[in-house]
């Protein structure tokens, strides 16, 4: 086992159909105002963008995100990350009884050298401080589908 490889999957019941939901997934330089841990998010072009993450351990990571795959129709939003973190992200919705089901997917390895040389006592830490993140994450989008 490769210990600094981890592979992530939420699934997210919302309150909005695919379609508005699928509206606020695609702007990710606005993550920041719904979703605490994404502190910023810059964009580098119309398909690049740089983001500094941030949950509970008091440690920023610093990614690249490259779209490489935009699919309104079938409601898919992809990247791929390099920096503190190589691999791809996906965003898959579904409609699901008058909302959205949103399932989010990661593969990705850790390249900042203190996770690396911490990767197997963190590993459970990482995996724990990812699963925060991505609650908080939830209820800020459910937050904002909620005031539209």
């Amino acid at each position: 086992m490769d210990w600094c490889r981890y592979r992530f999957r939420s699934v997210w019941d919302l309150p909005a159909a695919p379609g508005a939901v699928y509206a606020v997934l695609e702007r990710a330089e606005e993550y920041p105002h719904w979703w605490p841990e994404v502190r910023e998010v810059t964009p580098v072009d119309e398909r690049t963008a740089t983001a500094r993450l941030r949950s509970l351990i008091p440690y920023d990571l610093f990614v690249t995100a490259r779209e490489s795959r935009r699919d309104p129709g079938a409601r898919v939003l992809e990247v791929e990350l390099c920096g503190d973190l190589e691999g791809w992200a996906r965003w898959t919705l579904f409609a699901r009884g008058g909302g959205t089901r949103a399932v989010y997917e990661q593969e990705v390895e850790v390249r900042k050298p203190l996770m690396r040389r911490l990767a197997v006592p963190g590993r459970p830490v990482f995996r724990a401080n990812h699963a925060l993140m991505m609650r908080s994450g939830r209820r800020g989008l459910v937050r904002l589908l909620n005031a539209v």
